[in-house]
């Protein structure tokens, strides 16, 4: 079937618009209408080579939509259901999947090359080229192909616009904080960065029971949304925050550091060491500048103090469980969705929207693809 797409083609390249041939339902696979889809940083990602990945691929990896068609050996969705897509795949029977880690799912490894389980790319363009999905997603195209372990089936009344953010950005940042760094009543809690991860890492923190939540974004215009998703402080400079942590604390720094900038690099993973106190914990949610991560420990008393730095890969979350319960969190009015959408776009306006988020300035804090019925 033909669907529209947008591409990312070549580095440095602004992404495409196109029609694609799409592939499938094959085995264990399920083709979805997606209805909305959010805008990442991940996906901007692919196109400036912080990530490493193959080329041409459909971008997308958060999105809601309706099950159109399944393949053989699909037992958990049918036709009409409706669903969010899980960039992270959850088998159940790979070794992590198997210890409880279903985040690390074996399944996950080639996102960013986008090929299916039987080894092909789901698209077909124009040009005889072959382009996988993001995350076997591809949230930014209209209909898609995807590996039934990346589906969560969903209440039909739920809206989509609420439903497509539990798909990546509010699961992986509530559950950085919530998860990943063990966030407990009392803690004093840093996060780097207030876009659609970190606003989630600050409500995360919030839900846990924090006594401070300190939101550092270079962007002033993120400060409304900080403070109404809970930050109790706000700060533009990261070296100001980290003057006035000491008289905030007691002395005695933070208990928690989380890092959801875009692109992270070696300076903010040493302002968040430097903020966390005894036996502090960081974590490094971030996905860019995966390459650009060298820091010197020496004189930061990460042995004495006890200090950990720890990866976080979609907030250490279980998309079979968490997806649903954070959605139940939200229908009992116990944590925020809806707020957190402050600009829509259509397909054709994906670049516009990712110039936004980019340039700053506006209070971007998750803008949407509402794709056409």
């Amino acid at each position: 079937m033909k669907t529209k797409a947008v591409i990312a083609r070549e580095l440095g390249k602004p992404f495409e618009i196109v029609e694609a041939e799409l592939d499938g339902p094959h085995y264990g696979e399920v083709l979805v209408k997606w209805k909305v889809a959010g805008l990442c940083h991940s996906d901007l990602h692919m196109r400036t080579g912080d990530l490493p990945g193959r080329l041409p691929i459909v971008v997308g990896h958060e999105g809601a939509g309706v099950v159109e068609a399944v393949g053989e050996g699909v037992t958990h969705v049918q036709p009409g259901d409706h669903v969010v897509g899980s960039f992270i795949p959850a088998c159940g029977k790979c070794p992590a999947c198997a210890r409880g880690m279903s985040n690390l799912c074996d399944g996950g490894l080639n996102g960013t090359f986008g090929v299916m389980a039987d080894g092909r790319y789901p698209f077909a363009l124009d040009n005889g080229e072959t382009a996988g999905a993001m995350c076997t997603l591809g949230t930014f195209s209209q209909y898609t192909v995807a590996n039934m372990n990346s589906v969560v089936k969903i209440q039909d009344w739920i809206p989509f616009e609420v439903a497509a953010l539990v798909g990546c950005g509010v699961t992986t940042g509530w559950g950085s904080s919530v998860y990943s760094a063990e966030v407990k009543a009392g803690d004093t809690v840093v996060v780097f960065g207030i876009g659609g991860i970190g606003i989630n890492a600050v409500q995360g923190a919030k839900h846990a029971g924090a006594r401070f939540i300190i939101a550092i974004d270079t962007d002033e215009s993120k400060r409304a949304k900080a403070m109404e998703f809970g930050a109790t402080h706000f700060y533009t400079d990261a070296d100001e925050a980290k003057a006035e942590l000491p008289g905030l604390t007691w002395g005695l720094m933070a208990e928690k550091a989380i890092i959801t900038i875009g692109v992270a690099d070696a300076k903010v993973t040493s302002d968040a060491v430097d903020m966390v106190g005894k036996r502090g914990v960081v974590v490094l949610t971030s996905m860019g500048g995966l390459d650009n991560q060298s820091i010197n420990l020496t004189g930061l008393f990460v042995s004495q103090y006890e200090k950990v730095i720890k990866g976080s890969l979609f907030g250490s979350a279980n998309a079979f469980y968490d997806i649903p319960n954070l959605l139940r969190l939200w229908d009992e009015k116990q944590i925020k969705l809806d707020e957190l959408v402050t600009h829509r776009f259509t397909l054709d306006q994906v670049n516009e929207g990712y110039e936004m988020m980019e340039a700053g300035g506006d209070g971007m804090v998750r803008g949407i693809i509402v794709h056409d019925d």
